[in-house]
């Protein structure tokens, strides 16, 4: 067991010991029912929280409700529903109290909104220093019967929402996006869901349902300040449902195209007097792939395939064109390829053939609570485990045939201090592939992290601060397959410190002042500031200006990365060509025929990390408008610019000064060797096919002839942009939502041979409209994302994204408290687009279903 483990091991048992003493207080109670004033009937899903404490519940089918083992006190206990105005009660424990609540339809105000992901505490989100969107439950909802978290985002303003195939989706926000994105940090319960080794998340790995979750906020903008590393342009931050607030049980069962069979469920409930909680979470889903097989080549030998997948997607696409490029090597998990029965392509039988195996994921989870008053211990595991995700990297797409990712988490909460520690794993199970080279690939991970926040108020309650400070452990081991051995079974650190002041000038202005320091064993110490003035002219208005500056660590992939990066070169004829030449050819006479390239025939094109890369950077100042205009009507605007420094480059020849060009054999006279090498270099230059090669040609580690690209850090450009938001509430039951962002660069300097693009459209576009029935027990809504073409460029993939209109649907019925049938439809008109270039066309899914709540 390593260190780590054991400083995780050591921090629940802190937690657990943090709270005992407030066992001994005297408890007290307080339940209620909830019903709607139209028809006095009881509300399912209301939340009820007591203001200032980490406690809170929902009501049950009944619209019953009860907090149990209540210190004694005055509290404010909150309710809220979506499209009813939020109740108030004050009440006072002591003992066993009963507090009924009427809720009264009304618009939904911006004002009424609480969030917590700005400052890493609850505020009003009218207020909130940053661009924010929260996502209503009713969306949520949605995306949990689909199993795609991602698309709960896509009507969110400023938001880049790609997919490829069915579950891989990268989420990004103001341009720069890459085909494994990381710069939007995503929290689940405080769990970083990055994966070590790429930086990046897998969607369809998460341990819990959309449905279970109590809220999913998106900060849009740097937010390293009080996140820390790569909440690089936003943070995205779930957080799911306590034991408390999901009392009973929910079992959804989901079917539909693609072959999609889902079925997922949670049940929550108290014991032992309420003294505590427990919550359980499963699911299972299964579905065929939009991805297909990319092996067949043409009579040039080059790749048709892509060619063929996005022939419908750009039909009618002005400016774009898909290049012949390398066949993959390796047909996707159950397909062959000829008559052999192995999945590996090479020849000119290269068509794959039989079914694609299924796409599998499945979760588990236990969570535990333990009340002390009013403060919360939790301790939460579980897994997930995924197979057959095919997903698009920078050296081409890999194929995940089972991987494997268990969590454990504990944390102690109170009104002035929270602890949290967690480990999160990943085991490659069986091997990923590499579809481009058909090697096997290994990560075996672990992510241990202790965190520590606590508040408190000064200056006669005009300030407030926040303070805490963390310790990050990753443990990484590829088993040779992605790193050098030196550079295997790693384990490095990395040690935050930081603080948020607030401060209010009168009732009309609030000064906001952050800082963060992070220092890590691959990374020099990186200083991380905010700054916020926010004017407030009344409660349901508000502007904004902000300062903040972020970073990105680069990931071990950049750092240590040493594997294939595509098919070998064949430079046998450049060799004969060198041996008939008469200047010469007589210095070759003591090398042996078809090693002057250590193999002629197999040079091989190898991926290197680049331990001496920096962090990324950006500064960026925005300002900013939330406000409810009227009581029907809210908008948000959000204008920002950015400079970003010091990017991370894709995989370039020459840039890694560890690996010189190539030099002669010894066999060759020292007189001879600059011609030599100048004539090599010279005709792989001449050759567009092999310009790359002509610039990257070296040896590697081992001495051997080999085309080498690697990273370097490069490139500093200005970004701006403006993001609008506006809402309508017709009436309390049918709302109207919009969007609409803008986005340009300058590149002020790059690396040569580099392609820095956004890889984001200049213009994008969301609109839709919604109904809430309420007592009729109907929901609907209809939303489009629209979005302009672009240019793409990351890692091998470079081309051209067409412009897409993508419209979803989805209808619900309330059959009575208990039960609920829908049918959500992405993709109605079933446009044919791909989202990054390689990636999976994108199509039509319709999916029904039903869930029963008990």
């Amino acid at each position: 067991m390593s260190l780590s483990h054991v400083r995780f091991g050591v921090a629940c048992a802190l937690l657990l010991g943090a709270a005992l003493p407030l066992s001994a207080q005297q408890m007290g109670a307080i339940r209620g029912t909830v019903i709607r004033a139209e028809d006095s009937q009881a509300v399912p899903g209301v939340m009820i929280s007591l203001r200032g404490t980490p406690i809170a519940t929902t009501t049950n089918v009944n619209g019953k409700y009860v907090f149990l083992r209540v210190s004694p006190g005055t509290y404010t206990l909150v309710f809220r529903w979506l499209g009813y105005a939020p109740v108030e009660k004050t009440v006072m424990v002591n003992g066993d109290q009963t507090v009924d609540v009427t809720m009264e339809a009304a618009a939904v105000s911006l004002a009424d909104l609480t969030v917590t992901t700005a400052s890493r505490e609850p505020e009003r989100q009218v207020e909130a220093p940053a661009a924010l969107t929260s996502v209503e439950p009713r969306v949520l909802q949605a995306a949990g019967s689909t199993g795609q978290a991602p698309l709960a985002l896509a009507q969110a303003p400023g938001v880049d929402v790609s997919q490829s195939g069915v579950n891989d989706f990268n989420i990004n926000a103001r341009g720069f996006n890459s085909s494994l994105n990381r710069r939007v940090l995503t929290l689940l319960d405080g769990r970083d869901l990055a994966i070590a080794f790429l930086g990046s998340q897998e969607w369809n790995s998460l341990p819990v349902s959309t449905e279970d979750m109590r809220s999913m906020e998106l900060v849009r903008g740097p937010g390293s300040a009080l996140y820390g590393a790569n909440a690089f342009a936003g943070v995205i931050n779930m957080a799911t449902l306590s034991p408390r607030e999901a009392i009973g049980g929910r079992i959804s069962v989901v079917g539909g195209g693609l072959a999609s069979k889902k079925i997922d469920g949670r049940v929550a409930g108290l014991f032992f007097g309420g003294r505590y909680g427990y919550r359980v979470t499963a699911g299972y889903g299964t579905n065929d792939t939009w991805t297909r097989s990319r092996t067949s080549i043409d009579s040039a030998a080059v790749s048709l395939s892509l060619r063929t997948e996005y022939k419908e997607a750009i039909a009618g696409a002005s400016g774009t064109v898909i290049k012949a490029t390398s066949p993959e090597v390796r047909a996707l998990s159950g397909q062959t390829c000829g008559n052999d029965k192995s999945p590996l392509c090479a020849g000119t039988t290269r068509r794959p053939k039989g079914d694609r195996d299924p796409v599998i994921a499945k979760y588990g989870s236990l969570r535990i609570d333990r009340y002390f008053g009013n403060n919360v211990v939790s301790v939460e595991a579980g897994a997930s485990e995924v197979e057959n995700e095919v997903l698009v990297t920078g050296i081409g797409r890999v194929q995940v045939e089972k991987g494997r990712k268990p969590y454990a988490r504990a944390s102690f909460d109170s009104r002035h201090l929270n602890v949290f520690a967690y480990a999160n794993r990943r085991e490659s199970v069986d091997s990923q592939f590499s579809l481009a080279s058909g090697l096997g690939l290994l990560e075996t991970s672990t992510i241990s992290h202790i965190e520590a926040q606590g508040n408190t108020d000064f200056a006669n309650g005009k300030g407030h601060g926040i303070f805490g400070a963390s310790f990050r452990n990753y443990d990484v081991t590829t088993n040779g397959t992605l790193m050098a051995p030196e550079n295997d079974q790693r384990s490095d650190n990395v040690k935050s410190v930081y603080s948020q002041m607030e401060y209010r000038l009168g009732s009309k202005v609030r000064l906001v002042g952050a800082a963060r320091y992070d220092e890590g064993d691959l990374f020099e110490g990186q200083f991380s500031p905010k700054a916020a003035i926010v004017f407030s002219p009344d409660q349901n208005n508000s502007f904004r200006f902000t300062y903040n500056k972020a970073f990105q660590t680069p990931n071990y992939s950049e750092f240590f990365l040493r594997a294939n990066a595509g098919a070998p070169a064949n430079f046998s004829a450049l060799e004969a060509g060198l041996r008939a030449n008469p200047q010469l050819g007589p210095a070759l006479a003591g090398v042996p025929q078809g090693t002057l390239f250590t193999n002629s025939s197999a040079v091989p094109v190898q991926a290197r990390g680049n331990a001496n890369l920096t962090p990324e950077k950006t500064v960026g100042y925005e300002f900013g408008y939330k406000g409810a205009v009227s009581e029907k009507v809210y908008v948000t605007v959000d204008i920002y610019q950015n400079n970003i420094t010091d990017f991370v480059t894709d995989l370039l020849p020459a840039v890694n000064p560890t690996f010189g060009y190539w030099t002669p054999p010894a066999a060759v006279p020292a007189a001879a060797q600059a011609a030599l090498v100048g004539a090599i270099r010279g005709a792989l230059l001449a050759n567009p096919a092999t310009a790359a090669a002509g610039l990257g040609l070296s040896r590697n580690e081992d001495g051997n002839t080999a085309v080498i690209v690697s990273y370097t850090n490069e490139g500093d450009v200005d970004q701006k942009g403006i993001d609008v938001g506006v809402g309508y509430q017709l009436s309390p039951s049918i709302r109207v939502d919009g969007t609409f962002s803008w986005f340009d660069f300058v590149v002020n300097s790059q690396q040569a041979g580099d392609q820095l693009l956004p890889n984001t459209p200049d213009r994008k576009a969301t609109l839709g409209a919604h109904y809430e029935g309420g007592a009729n027990g109907w929901n609907a809504s209809l939303t489009g994302r629209f979005v302009a073409s672009y240019d793409w460029a990351a890692g091998v993939f470079v081309g051209r994204v067409p412009a897409s209109q993508t419209i979803n649907a989805s209808v619900g019925y309330q059959a009575d408290p208990r039960y609920r049938i829908f049918t959500n439809i992405t993709n109605l008109a079933n446009q044919q687009r791909y989202h990054i270039f390689g990636g999976s066309v994108v199509g039509r899914r319709a999916l029904f279903g039903v869930t029963t709540m008990f």
